[in-house]
């Protein structure tokens, strides 16, 4: 079950800010975000917002858009919660094997959520897709915990993360698939595809044109492999939670340190990339290069103004939707409440005599506004759901 709790105030203040404010503003594209930009280039149809709502839509392949930073960031952002959530805890005297077990609940759940969202509820076992954004989240995040967990050292986490991303680079491009070939990263060739058909159960959500298809496709872009892959860069969040946890280092130190490791993995993804492409779809490492920089970039660019520099009226809406991501998650993008309903329901009296553009961007702006005073609600009242 979902754990519900109030959060005292001191716990509320104590909060990292800069991580709640960007958890919001990545998880407010997915709330909304995306749609409204489309629907203001659709109502107000200039090229800038035209070039914007282009990148709210996924690379249907190779190459990289905006809309395909917001999973990695999620991940990130979970990794950079690890040395506050799991090794504080060790400090404070939790043993391992309680930490453990506590993630492996929290991994549990999130696989049985995930699966229950992609509706198996609803339309039955049959041919169902057991891969999930939440599941790949839980599990990713349990294996980064247990490498630090049981590593002694930096040195020996960074050797993980160096193993991570350079074996699945190996993977991808040495090891053949039987009929295909190696290195082949296409939807039907990459050996993702191959792995998932082998050992995925259920039905597999993208075809060879890697769009999403309604039977069973040849590969799912959240498969077995994928997790691996996502590992990685949950544990660059680790390594920039470590960096903002830092007492010791003053904040313009800890700022040069994530914006030269965001340049410089940015710089290695893009010097790859010729050879060996930035593909979302199959979590390729010059993809999780990529939006690990970026990554890095956005979590010293929030520090800065937040932390820093002390601006933090402005982040008040989007630490509203940050601090309850996974519930609105649920409701907004699991549908388990009808958000569209209740606001067709508030506002349709001034949608009806819309044109279709205008209503459609209005029914937008419903939806998020209704969203955030919900999720406002429980922010007020320090309710926290969490897993």
């Amino acid at each position: 079950m979902k754990e519900v709790t109030k959060m005292p105030a001191q716990e509320h203040k104590q909060r990292l800010l800069s991580l709640d404010t960007l958890r919001g503003f990545d998880m407010f594209w997915i709330i909304g975000g995306g749609a409204l930009i489309e629907g203001l280039a659709k109502c107000f149809p200039t090229a800038w917002l035209k070039l914007f709502a282009e990148q709210m839509e996924h690379a249907t392949w190779a190459g990289f858009h905006f809309e395909d930073l917001i999973f990695p960031l999620f991940m990130f952002i979970s990794g950079v919660t690890i040395p506050i959530a799991v090794l504080s805890k060790l400090e404070k005297g939790s043993s391992k094997n309680e930490v453990i077990l506590k993630n492996a609940k929290r991994m549990l759940l999130l696989i049985s959520l995930g699966i229950i969202f992609n509706g198996i509820l609803r339309n039955g076992f049959s041919n169902a897709r057991y891969a999930s954004v939440l599941g790949q989240i839980g599990i990713s995040y349990f294996i980064a915990t247990l490498i630090v967990i049981y590593t002694k050292s930096v040195k020996t986490q960074l050797f993980w993360l160096f193993g991570l991303l350079v074996g699945y680079a190996i993977v991808q491009l040495m090891i053949p698939v039987p009929g295909v070939g190696a290195g082949i990263l296409t939807p039907s060739g990459c050996i993702n595809g191959y792995i998932d058909q082998l050992f995925l159960p259920g039905r597999l959500a993208y075809g060879a044109d890697a769009e999403m298809v309604t039977g069973n496709g040849v590969f799912d872009a959240l498969g077995l492999l994928c997790i691996i892959s996502a590992t990685g860069v949950t544990l660059m969040g680790y390594f920039a939670g470590r960096i903002l946890l830092q007492k010791d280092s003053a904040p313009k130190k800890k700022l040069r340190i994530l914006v030269a490791i965001g340049v410089g993995l940015i710089v290695l993804a893009l010097c790859i990339s010729p050879f060996y492409p930035i593909i979302k779809k199959c979590w390729t490492t010059t993809y999780n290069l990529f939006s690990g920089g970026i990554s890095f970039l956005l979590i010293a660019l929030f520090y800065l103004i937040i932390d820093v520099w002390g601006y933090k009226k402005w982040t008040l809406f989007f630490r509203v939707i940050g601090t309850n991501s996974l519930f609105i998650y649920l409701i907004v993008v699991g549908n388990l409440l009808n958000m569209s309903s209740t606001t067709t329901s508030l506002i349709g009296w001034i949608v009806n005599p819309l044109d279709v553009n205008t209503g459609q961007l209005v029914m937008v702006i419903g939806n998020i506004t209704l969203a955030w005073l919900l999720l406002y609600f429980m922010y007020k009242k320090n309710i926290l759901i969490k897993v």
